[in-house]
């Protein structure tokens, strides 16, 4: 499954939406249909890294005080955002990793953020101390618990590309947050010589316009939550493996880390780099395939099946299941941009929002 893709599509992919600024990462959707979409500032001009799609419109969400932070440190403003994502009470959280062209981040600055749709207002803001969000961490993608304690649980990926990877488990009722797997192997990008990326037929190496190219480094990324709440799947963006660890044992701050690595299970070979992960209530997982410009999924019984294959998927990034009985995926063309291109950017806009239904029979892979 590795190597260049053909010109083939399989599956129909649906055109939602184009953005001809800057670029975006993540998705949601709500269960009446809003949705919403973040930019991180990576270094495109951001008017608003928090957005709803309104009429065709990039709204800033939930409105443009929260989209103009007074510093990285801002722990009243969006700084920029990475993720966001709809939870099972139909309520927005936001990702912000207060960690803008990735630089330090400074108490304050990274944040989970609560908005209520029913009144479009933030509700809650959940900081992180300094040995939770460290100042290498880059908090990437975000899933929900609400079974658990007394208003549930976060677990947020740490993908930092030069400083300790892992999950960091968030109670959601108090506040308190702190760091599983901190640094385990299966957080981590797998070294060069085990993983060889290709996308759009080119090494995905990092280039710099001076010097030798260097193996993309960044960790435990893509991240989903078993359609039970028992087990937490992550992956690397620089690996094809992925791995899923006990949710009880991230829980049970009474583990020591050995403990709870012991749950951690090796998933396997998934048939590409993802950058995303996503679940269904059917136990279904999603995993977005940079190098297939693809969207997989692993069926409840083990076998992989491919929902859509496009060329058009330049880098799908982030998924969001939809109660329409559709999967949303931006493509953004990640691996275009000038750190990966010996300084050229060579994105072309517009990026894209797409669907495909899921709810169809995919195509099997055999």
């Amino acid at each position: 499954m590795n190597g260049p893709v053909s010109d083939e599509s399989l599956g129909e992919l649906e055109l939602v939406h184009t953005f001809g600024g800057a670029m975006p990462t993540g998705v949601s959707v709500s269960h009446t249909g809003r949705i919403f979409v973040n930019f991180p500032k990576w270094g495109d001009e951001v008017p608003a890294t928090v957005v709803e799609l309104r009429g065709g419109q990039e709204v800033p969400f939930p409105d443009p005080v929260w989209n103009s932070p007074a510093g990285d440190d801002d722990a009243n403003a969006f700084v920029s955002v990475q993720s966001v994502v709809v939870d099972p009470a139909d309520r927005l959280w936001v990702l912000d990793t207060g960690s803008p062209l990735f630089q330090p981040t400074r108490p304050g600055g990274p944040k989970l953020v609560r908005v209520d749709l029913d009144t479009d207002t933030v509700a809650q803001v959940i900081t992180f101390p300094a040995d939770v969000a460290l100042p290498t961490t880059y908090l990437n993608d975000v899933r929900f618990d609400l079974r658990r304690g007394d208003a549930g649980l976060a677990y947020i990926t740490d993908s930092a590309d030069s400083g300790p990877n892992g999950i960091i488990v968030v109670d959601l009722a108090t506040g308190a947050s702190w760091r599983r797997l901190h640094d385990h192997p299966s957080t981590k990008a797998e070294p060069v010589h085990a993983f060889r990326p290709m996308v759009e037929g080119r090494p995905f190496l990092e280039r710099p316009a001076d010097g030798p190219p260097t193996p993309v480094s960044m960790g435990s990324d893509g991240i989903a939550i078993s359609a039970d709440g028992s087990r937490l799947y992550y992956c690397a963006l620089a690996s094809r493996r992925w791995y899923s660890v006990d949710t009880e044992a991230l829980a049970d701050r009474g583990l020591d880390d050995d403990q709870v690595a012991a749950t951690v299970l090796d998933e396997g070979d998934k048939g590409g780099g993802s950058d995303g992960l996503e679940t269904d209530d059917s136990g279904a997982l999603y995993l977005t395939s940079y190098e297939q410009n693809a969207v997989l999924r692993r069926r409840p019984d083990g076998e992989f099946e491919t929902v859509v294959h496009d060329p058009r998927l330049l880098w799908p990034d982030t998924m969001s299941v939809a109660a329409d009985g559709h999967l949303y995926v931006t493509a953004n063309q990640l691996h275009r941009q000038a750190k990966y291109q010996r300084g050229q950017d060579l994105r072309r806009r517009p990026y894209a929002l797409f669907r495909v239904r899921i709810d169809a029979g995919p195509v099997r892979l055999r």
